[in-house]
């Protein structure tokens, strides 16, 4: 799958394992603290069993209304084509670049947390909220986030994530791309609609299904 501009991040939900193996590879590739996390794992229904038939298949379960049993997403910025978090910057820290990644601007980000108010994926993260003039001030310190690896792309390598995840379970490629491996895998998509058409815009989540 393709890497550089116009590419995409996109979590197959029934690959994940929660091995962490993903934010141990970020940490590493960014010197992130050990406890920051531009990717995290969010796991639902731990323990449980999904519908008869569906516990290997989250997505399909859930669209047909069932039980998806224990399921572990992947979460970190996924670089959206309506991302709510540069819509609701007041101050423009937050940009969507023409080559379709979304940047932080360190040096103009005041600290509100209307990102993290307004992102669906937990994506935005304020590692220096209690630290220094953050704390003094009482802002939100400047935000961080995942940068889908742009400087790794530039040169033709995939995100750290992606290329150590043990099951792929982090696609990387163009909307169709990705669309096209996970019908191949018969996985589906675990998000709804209105979460695909932020993540993809209303015409490229068409490939999708939505």
């Amino acid at each position: 799958m393709s890497t550089g501009d116009d590419t995409r991040i996109f979590p197959d939900v029934a690959a994940c394992i929660d091995c962490g193996g993903c934010v141990v590879a970020c940490n590493r590739t960014w010197d992130v603290p050990r406890d920051e996390q531009r990717i995290s794992i969010s796991t639902m229904l731990e323990g449980e069993e999904g519908a008869e038939g569906l516990n290997a298949s989250p997505s399909q379960a859930m669209s047909q209304g069932e039980n998806p049993g224990e399921t572990s997403v992947p979460m970190q910025c996924y670089h959206c084509e309506n991302a709510p978090c540069v819509t609701v910057c007041p101050v423009d820290a937050l940009v969507k670049k023409d080559d379709g990644f979304v940047d932080v601007r360190d040096d103009v980000c005041i600290g509100c947390q209307y990102c993290l108010s307004a992102c669906p994926f937990g994506a935005p993260q304020f590692p220096g909220s209690n630290d220094g003039a953050a704390e003094i001030f009482g802002t939100g310190g400047t935000m961080d986030k995942c940068t889908m690896c742009q400087d790794r792309q530039d040169v033709g390598k995939g995100p750290a994530c992606a290329e150590e995840c043990a099951t792929d379970a982090i696609l990387v490629g163009t909307s169709d791309q990705i669309a096209d491996e996970l019908d191949k895998r018969d996985s589906g998509t675990f998000f709804n609609d209105d979460a695909m058409e932020i993540v993809f815009g209303a015409d490229d989540a068409e490939a999708f299904g939505v």
